[in-house]
Order: structure tokens, then sequence, then C-alpha cells
């Protein structure tokens, strides 16, 4: 492949992570290609209203935010590719990226595939997604002041978003399908020391009740198969989240949950000119605004990267770009 085919930098996601990197990459003239895929803007997508990303005084919907991080990137001379990456092939240089039948090479590419919180996989769930269904209460808390809100999950994770549901719903009940939890125990023991929060143990959600939002919730005993319905203004689903990242295990090195790793104080990856941002590579904040500042610290890496290969143009910067 010659020269002139090489990309600078390939970005592969279009989530907050994918289009701060793409919009500083292409502010240092790197001219990105971002192969956003088809459902563009993650997690974003289904969020109804954002209230904590800064510089959204009034919040915002997360679509708009979403386009908002793309056009800006654009404005800065970034391409788009909305298409799903199919393959890759990181062993040698250009690295190179496909998409289907094209092929795509770059001396540096960043990962920004996000991840996905797993569902329930009910048809009611998909309707009521953004309209009191949710899975992360940190984003979306504060939309449910003195409302009774129930929470899906049985390990540490599920009773953190509890836990902190407590400070703004009137009432919180925590459903698993076992008698016992996963959780450890101190979690377990402060969840049981919260007047606010309550366990409702072998049960499932099988419905979600409501016309344009959640009203209530069909719960089932897994032992007796008794069906009963629940008042309910919000249901939050915290059985955890698959990092989207089948398509590099067999090159990147990564942890027991999937989730790509970075060298410390960096983003670069186990294979030189590759770098991972956003939910991809983090599996503890899993925020907007922590995807983002990721993506800023990949560019810049990046950036770097490609200013000190033999024979490339340019110097790696002494100081961080603003």
């Amino acid at each position: 492949m010659s020269d002139q085919n090489v990309h600078e930098l390939i970005i592969i996601g279009g989530g907050p992570a994918g289009y701060t990197a793409a919009l500083y990459a292409a502010r240092a003239d790197l001219a990105p290609l971002v192969i956003e895929g088809f459902n563009w803007g993650g997690q974003l997508m289904i969020t109804s209203d954002v209230e904590n990303y800064p510089g959204y005084a009034d919040g915002v919907m997360g679509p708009e935010m979403m386009a908002d991080f793309r056009r800006q990137a654009e404005r800065f001379g970034a391409e788009y590719v909305t298409d799903n990456v199919t393959k890759v092939d990181f062993s040698e240089q250009p690295l190179r990226v496909w998409v289907e039948d094209e092929e795509y090479a770059a001396r540096a590419v960043v990962i920004a595939t996000g991840a996905s919180a797993r569902w329930l996989g009910i048809e009611s769930e998909e309707k009521h997604k953004g309209r009191g269904v949710s899975a992360c209460a940190t984003c979306d808390a504060s939309f449910f002041r003195a409302k009774d809100v129930y929470v899906v999950g049985g390990g540490d994770s599920a009773f953190e978003e509890a836990l902190f549901l407590t400070k703004f719903a009137t009432r919180v009940h925590l459903v698993h399908r076992r008698s016992e939890f996963r959780a450890s125990k101190i979690m377990v023991d402060r969840a049981e020391q919260n007047e606010k929060l309550d366990f409702v143990p072998n049960a499932v959600v099988e419905e979600i009740i409501g016309d344009v939002k959640v009203q209530g919730l069909k719960l089932r005993n897994t032992i007796t198969d008794e069906l009963r319905e629940v008042p309910a203004d919000g249901l939050f689903v915290a059985i955890g989240h698959d990092p989207n990242t089948a398509l590099f295990k067999d090159q990147l090195d990564h942890d027991e949950g999937g989730y790509l790793i970075t060298k410390p104080g960096s983003t670069e990856t186990n294979i030189p000119g590759v770098f991972a941002a956003g939910d991809v590579q983090d599996h503890i904040y899993r925020q907007a605004v922590t995807a983002a500042g990721s993506g800023c610290m990949a560019a810049l890496d990046a950036e770097k990267f490609l200013a000190a290969m033999e024979g490339h143009p340019g110097t790696a910067p002494t100081a961080p770009r603003p």
C-alpha cells in the first residue's frame, strides 16, 4: 500500500471518547478518519436528558450532545465512515482496518468502541429506555427525586447503584433472582442498614408497565412462579457491562472482563501505535466526561507517537495543546 493511501490516524468508534480524540487529532492536522459505526454516539443515544456534562447548563438530550461532538470534530477536518469495523490487523505497520471488503491503513489507531450495558432482554424494556429505564444511576438518579424505583442485580455494582439512588428516591427496591447476593459482605451490610432500601430476592422482572413512562413492574417469583404487579417510577438495570472488544482480543492485552489494558499513565496498548480510550478500557467510571478526557489523552499520545516515528515530519508536542 502506497504512503498516499495510509492515514495518519484512524479512530474506531463514535462516542464521547472517539469524537474527542477526533477533535484533538483534527486540530493537530492529523486528518483523522473516524470509523464511527452504525450506532454512532454510543450509549448517549439512548439517554434522554444529560445534566451532568460541563458546559450544558440547562441540560441536553444525549443524541443532541453527540451530534454536537461529531460536528465540532468535523469542523476541523475529521472524516467519517458510518459503518462497523469487521477486522483488524495490528501485526505490522501500517496498521490495517477493514469494513467488510474495504481496507483502510494508518500509522496509528485509537480504539474507542465503548462498552454496552447488559439488559434484561424483555420487549417492554426497549420501549422504556430513557423513559424510566436506565443502566446508570450516576447519570439519571436526579430525575427520580421522591420516586419509588427498582434496581435489578446482585453484585457490588447493583448495590452501589441502589445505595446511590437512596440519596434521591423515596424508596429503592433491589431485585435479585436468587436468595443470596454476589455482592461483598460490606456492601450487603451497608444496604441492610439503609432505611430507604429493601431487598426483593428470588424475583425477576417479567414486564415493565406504562404507556409513555414507567408506571409499574410485573415480578415473577423464581421459586413459586407467582406473578405480581408493583407500582414503580423507574427501573435501573445493574447486571454488568460488556466492553466492545471482540475484534481486538486476539491481538491486544485485556483483563478477564475483556477490557483493554493500557500502560500506566498512558492510553497506549501493548502494540505501539494502538491506543484505547473511553469505556473500552474503563470499567470503573464509565461517564461521558471521563470518556471524553481519555479521548483527548489518546489523541495527544497518538500525536506524540507519530511525531517520533522515524522519517515522520514534525516534532513531538512540548506543551499541552489548549
